[in-house]
């Protein structure tokens, strides 16, 4: 199960998150809000007005903000 992560391209958090999930294996979509003003309204849905990445929208609908690797990894582990 894949999931897609909404982040820009100058956030850290985004980043490091991307590069712990790499290295886990873990497989997702990348969406650039910056880029996709409809993602950034996700975004905002999911954060109370605000545009806080990384924000991660699962294939139920659920999202997590800024989440841990172990975080996404329980998530997955749910959902499965």
């Amino acid at each position: 199960m894949t999931f897609t992560m909404f982040s820009t391209p100058w956030c850290g958090y985004c980043h490091r998150l991307k590069s712990q999930l790499d290295r886990e294996g873990i497989e997702f979509e990348t969406v650039d809000i910056e880029q996709h003003p409809e993602a950034a309204r996700t975004v905002e849905e999911a954060n109370g007005g605000n545009q806080t990445v990384p924000t991660l929208l699962f294939a139920d609908g659920s999202t997590l903000t800024n989440p841990s690797v172990a975080q996404v990894k329980q998530r997955l582990a749910a959902l499965s």
